[in-house]
């Protein structure tokens, strides 16, 4: 089952963003990488000029990183760099899910468990060795935040640090020993919901976080030795 890529919309300044945001997050783009502004007005089907704005607007988002003299690069996002993001994702979708836990519907918990349906037929698709959501409607943290009703948290955890997350969870879907555990983990956050007992979704969120972590981090020493 593939994974559903909103179509972009907006000026070409914007679809060329987010055209190159999907490149980058889904590792399409290597970290670190140059990018040519040339290849990538060609590859986009725009000119220089809407293609240097959405150069601009991922720098916003700090996929992109800027030098003097050397150009546009694709970030990399290093140990500290993830770390500080997890620790902010920890206590802030901590805090969401446990007001989403009083704020979301009967309907809107009932369309969480069913989206989790969906992702476990993609993990069987994959063989179990990868649980990549889609975005939006699709990405499950991005819908309890939606669901806590708190506009203040909803942009602390938007369109930049969404996009950080994205590419590191990008990376870490891929690992074969944390797709079904976090899948269970994701049920066991629904049901806390549905029963309305924000502490326990608060704290499982925040377990399913610091094991994403624990994860990510042994990923990252793995690739350093190797």
């Amino acid at each position: 089952m593939a994974t559903k890529v909103p179509e972009p919309e907006g000026t070409l300044a914007d679809v060329a963003a987010q055209r190159l945001a999907h490149s980058i997050v889904t590792g399409e783009l290597d970290q670190g990488q140059k990018l040519n502004e040339a290849e990538l007005a060609q590859r986009f089907g725009v000119g220089r000029g809407p293609l240097r704005e959405a150069l601009r607007q991922l720098e916003g988002m700090r996929l992109v990183t800027r030098i003097p003299n050397a150009g546009a690069r694709v970030v990399v996002l290093d140990r500290k760099t993830l770390s500080d993001l997890y620790v902010m994702r920890e206590a802030l979708e901590g805090m969401a899910c446990r007001i989403a836990a009083v704020q979301m519907t009967d309907d809107e918990i009932a369309q969480l468990s069913a989206l989790l349906d969906h992702h476990e037929a993609q993990i069987r698709s994959q063989g179990g060795k990868a649980y990549a959501q889609g975005e939006g409607d699709l990405d499950f943290h991005d819908q309890i935040a939606r669901g806590s009703r708190n506009l203040s948290l909803m942009a602390m955890l938007g369109r930049e640090q969404n996009a950080l997350l994205r590419m590191c969870r990008s990376r870490s879907s891929r690992m074969e020993q944390r797709a079904r555990p976090a899948l269970l983990q994701h049920r066991q956050i629904v049901d806390a919901l549905a029963q309305r007992d924000g502490e326990l979704a608060e704290l499982l969120m925040r377990r399913h976080i610091q094991g994403a972590w624990r994860s990510i981090s042994e990923m990252i020493d793995k690739e350093a030795q190797s």
